[in-house]
């Protein structure tokens, strides 16, 4: 990698990068011996042009490390009692992580989370309502925290239910809400099952977290047309933090590099993505956080599948953004019948029906065959041939045609945090 230019983005970058190399090889067990074994110490510690060479981090790496170690593992750069505070993964993934950050390192995750908000257009004099019950997931304890660090008033909904909320929502005046989007729609079911208007109520701007969803424009529709606001779609992980968010031209989604550091590889290879006609690259998103020096990660591989496209956009950042946000995730992808298809593309596709308001998705076998199967749940007086329109739908769209099938009222779970609609293979 070339010497960046003084005051760019890259040269943010290079100093940030170097102060957490330097401690991560002199301090951090789990660093230290990972670089050691690729010829880099405390003696000879790398730098910006020796990036490449640095092995890549994944999420086996970390929960075997846990395993090991337990319970927090060795990517410890400072002595355990520097440590304030404790996350937990959700565990969809595979086994949860537990994550330790010190007051440094969560300052530095307000500040990212801050910087979420000025994009989303939110200001000191905005209200926000978390609608979110505080367990050991990190996103919502650092939305809260990096709100007052913004200097807004921030409102918890912690152990409330539905109805409890939206209530809060209209007493406080809240004009901003943070949760999942589908915690959102979810939200706007309730409201419409009890007559409130939310769509014209205070809230002016939602912002989505803990899930993918509201990059996609039939998801962001139905919000923004439920909640008369607009529709922010943040994104951002436990082990790696706040690192992107929407900025409000089509479906883009940028990156904080003054704060991350972000690649593109080949999810087979490893190897890095080659540039489209218009430089962008599609592939595993890899990131390195550059603040978190109490438990870093150094180029880790997310599993998130990207386009990554350079600046600038149209709205004017200098920073790469994400077209279409975080499109899938690399081992979620369902192969029905040869036919390659990521849960965000039928989660798309299903919105674009307004009377469906919740669903599921496994992939069955019939005979010989695998098959999609959709359960869905519509709305009391929703059009009954509407199951039949959404399989027409999805095979003009997918080339290929699922079961839909219609579930009674009520019937489907409902969610506060991360959905889990789809089953890869029901079981058998």
């Amino acid at each position: 990698m070339p010497n960046p230019q003084p005051d760019t983005v890259a040269h943010q970058q290079a100093k940030k990068l170097d102060r957490l190399l330097a401690a991560v090889v002199a301090d951090n067990p789990f660093y230290r011996n990972r670089f050691a074994k690729a010829g880099w110490t405390a003696a000879r510690p790398p730098h910006l042009s020796d990036f490449p060479t640095l092995p890549f981090t994944t999420k086996s790496d970390l929960v075997q490390d846990q395993r090991h170690h337990p319970p927090y593992g060795t990517n410890l750069t400072v002595p355990l009692e520097q440590y304030t505070r404790v996350h937990q993964t959700s565990g969809t993934t595979g086994a949860p992580l537990r994550w330790l950050d010190t007051a440094e390192s969560w300052e530095w995750w307000c500040a990212c989370w801050a910087a979420i908000y000025r994009t989303a257009g939110v200001t000191p004099a905005d209200r926000i309502f978390v609608a979110f019950s505080f367990g050991p997931f990190i996103g919502f304890w650092a939305a809260f925290d990096g709100a007052q660090r913004l200097g807004a008033t921030v409102i918890p909904g912690g152990g409330l239910s539905s109805s409890e909320r939206l209530h809060d929502i209209r007493a406080h005046g809240a004009t901003v809400l943070v949760c999942t989007p589908t915690y959102a729609l979810r939200l706007a079911e309730v409201a419409a099952e009890e007559g409130i208007d939310i769509a014209g109520g205070p809230v002016r701007v939602t912002i989505h977290a803990g899930e993918p969803g509201a990059s996609l424009p039939n998801v962001r529709g139905r919000i923004e047309a439920a909640w008369g606001a607009r529709c922010v779609d943040h994104v951002g992980a436990t082990e790696i933090g706040a690192w992107g968010v929407a900025c409000g031209t089509a479906d883009h989604v940028h990156l904080l590099e003054r704060e991350f550091i972000a690649e593109v590889v080949d999810p087979e290879t490893g190897m890095p993505a080659s540039p489209a006609g218009d430089g962008a690259r599609r592939g595993e998103l890899v990131l390195t956080n550059l603040g978190r020096i109490g438990s870093p990660v150094i180029r880790y591989r997310t599993g998130d599948l990207v386009d990554l496209h350079p600046s600038p956009c149209p709205c004017g950042r200098d920073t790469a953004y994400l077209r279409g946000g975080v499109l899938g995730r690399v081992d979620h992808m369902l192969i029905v019948r040869g036919v390659n298809v990521f849960p965000s593309a039928i989660d798309n596709l299903v919105r674009a029906f307004p009377s469906v308001v919740e669903y599921q998705v496994a992939v069955e076998r019939e005979g010989e065959l695998d098959e999609l199967v959709i359960r869905i749940e519509t709305a009391d007086g929703a059009d009954p041939g509407v199951a039949a329109e959404l399989a027409e739908h999805m095979h003009r769209q997918l080339r290929l045609r699922p079961r839909v099938v219609p579930a009674p009222t009520g019937t489907l779970p409902r969610y506060e945090l991360k959905a889990r609609r789809f089953t890869p293979h029901a079981a058998r």
